[in-house]
């Protein structure tokens, strides 16, 4: 339990070396919005736990040849002192070195123990620290020019093009995560390993010891940090130093893929001695030094002018004061932690320590291997895990399948619905229809029994007149020829009379601009009906003379009625009455 409780600073780097450095993998491809956060966290996390575990070894051996941290306080505070200066760094947005942070944590330990620091390996390590950004520089400029002659002689259609963009980052995002998996775990485990348990877990396919077991605690202290705390690192380093577009991140996250890789294989090292080159060094560097050499590159090839330079002395600051503030940080609290707390940080320390030493340090580790066949159960999660898998698809495909045919049947109701409401409104407009035809109908029924009505009256009343002429005909009296004359005039004025007539032609005027005759009610109530069947004539276009048998007065009288309807209608001198009614 005190060995995970030592443990838990080392973890507590990894989580700030997720949240800032293995924020880099992948910060230019969700900075330029090809993928999104969640997902490329996702595949970080797998790729970087998966490097570690099975090649971070050789950088670890590097970083304890600086200064052999042999006690687990020793160890516990470095690591602590580290991950607070790179979090601290991490809360302002400022893409620091955790491996800056790290040597400076043992270097400040070194000092207070006494110890003397190899400044061999010191200075290997700082030149990575410029060499790394220099290699980022050039292999992303090389990549870049070649990339872009690549798409300008292939001519990828725009939408094609944009799907093997995304594929592409995420391979080179998955790579550039087992690189930063394989260089970086040094610096969360490496003073850890000296004390790293004495046990061997045989899985079959593959095996992990002691460091390795160590290592894979990093890893997923790693991952956490990735997903909870990086995306405002992704996004400074995306977009805080250059705006790149989807081209230059995948240049970015490759190019510094490579130069981790290179840095972290054992098989490449060995493969250059083999032949006569020099070894390559073993050393921790940087991503985040690699991903901003990787991005001034692309800005060089692109045009000096388009670089952030304010953005990039910012992050360069910041990798000055890293290793020295770590330095300071862990020298003071190594004080408290050995003359406080009298936990011993060196097996290498004054004498008042060895009554209270840990427990657990390095010398209580037991010198046998404890080996561990896991074969057997390893194919029982596996499989186990399998038909977890199966059934989640079963049931994911049952729940798709069902989602689809409420789907289905949603929308085969919907049409129904549609289909009930459009044959509702077809019944609507037929009987609309039917009813305005019958009305057609009925309207001509009733003018053809009024014409013939008309016909038979007109001939009653010709018969009649022809009756009364054929009397005086045959009669030589004078009375009564006189009398039949007057009857004949009587017969005569009561037909020239056209009452009905009259009324049943204001009776249409008035069904056709009904509208008319309501509007000036309302505008002119005081009007008379007699001035408003003369304003409903008038709107006809009629004359005088062809109102006058209408209203049946004459002429003169309708001249008299429409000056009196221009004083009703308060109309001024030259303003047209038959206008102004016609525009009502």
């Amino acid at each position: 339990m005190l060995f995970l409780i030592f443990l838990s600073s080392g973890l507590f780097l990894g989580w700030s070396l997720g949240a800032n450095d293995a924020a880099n993998i992948f910060g230019s491809a969700v900075g330029s919005k090809m993928i999104r956060f969640r997902r490329a966290a996702l595949i970080a996390s797998v790729f970087v736990v998966l490097g570690a575990v099975f090649q971070g070894r050789g950088t670890s051996e590097t970083l304890s040849s600086l200064g052999a941290v042999d006690a687990l306080a020793g160890g516990f505070t470095v690591s602590l002192c580290a991950a607070f200066t790179v979090f601290w760094m991490t809360r302002y947005a400022i893409p620091v070195s955790t491996s800056q942070a790290v040597v400076g944590a043992i270097i400040g330990w070194s000092t207070f123990v006494g110890q003397a620091t190899d400044y061999k390996v010191l200075s290997v390590i700082v030149s990575s620290w410029i060499s790394g950004p220099i290699l980022g520089m050039i292999f992303a400029a090389l990549l870049f020019i070649a990339l872009r002659k690549l798409l300008r002689r292939l001519k990828i259609h725009v939408i094609k093009l944009d799907a093997y963009i995304r594929i592409s980052l995420i391979v080179v995002g998955a790579f550039g995560a087992y690189s930063l998996g394989a260089n970086n775990i040094a610096n969360v485990m490496g003073v850890f390993v000296n004390s790293a348990p004495d046990v061997f877990l045989d899985f079959g396919l593959f095996s992990l010891d002691g460091v390795q077991l160590l290592f894979l605690l990093g890893g997923l202290a790693i991952a956490a940090g990735i997903f909870t705390y990086s995306e405002k690192v992704m996004n400074t380093v995306g977009n805080g130093i250059l705006s790149l577009n989807a081209e230059a991140a995948i240049v970015v996250v490759l190019s510094q893929a490579l130069v981790l890789f290179i840095f972290s294989s054992s098989s490449l090292s060995a493969l250059l001695v083999s032949i006569g080159l020099p070894a390559i060094p073993l050393v921790p560097v940087s991503s985040t030094q690699v991903v901003v050499g990787s991005v001034i590159g692309i800005g060089l090839v692109k045009g000096v002018r388009e670089i952030k330079l304010k953005a990039l002395g910012e992050i360069v600051i910041g990798w000055m004061i890293t290793p020295l503030a770590a330095g300071i940080l862990t020298y003071v609290a190594l004080f408290f932690v050995q003359n406080v707390f009298h936990l011993k940080v060196s097996s290498g320390a004054s004498e008042s320590n060895d009554l209270v030493s840990s427990p657990l340090s390095s010398s209580s580790i037991a010198e046998t291997t404890h080996y561990v066949n896991l074969v057997l159960p390893a194919v029982l999660v596996v499989a186990a895990f399998a038909i977890i898998v199966l059934i989640f698809l079963i049931f994911r495909q049952q729940k798709l399948r069902l989602k689809a045919e409420n789907e289905l049947l949603q929308q085969q109701n919907n049409y129904y619905q549609a289909q009930k409401t459009l044959s509702t409104m077809e019944v609507s407009a037929i009987q609309s229809e039917n009813n305005l035809l019958n009305q057609k109908l009925e309207n001509r029924r009733r003018e053809y029994t009024n014409i013939a009505l008309n016909i038979t009256s007109q001939k009653e009343f010709l018969q009649k007149i022809s009756s009364i002429i054929d009397d005086i005909r045959n009669t030589d009296e004078k009375e009564i020829i006189d009398n039949k004359l007057k009857e004949v005039s009587t017969i005569l004025r009561q037909k020239m009379s056209f009452s009905d007539e009259t009324d049943e032609f204001y009776s249409k005027i008035e069904q056709t601009d009904r509208d008319f005759r309501q509007k000036l009610a309302s505008l002119f109530p005081d009007l008379t009906e007699q001035e408003k069947k003369l304003a409903i004539l008038l709107r006809l276009n009629l004359s005088s003379k062809e109102i006058s048998p209408l209203l049946g007065i004459s002429s003169k009288s309708v001249e008299i009625a429409r000056y009196r309807l221009r004083k009703r209608l308060n109309l001024k001198q030259g303003e047209s009455l038959i206008n102004f009614i016609q525009n009502l």
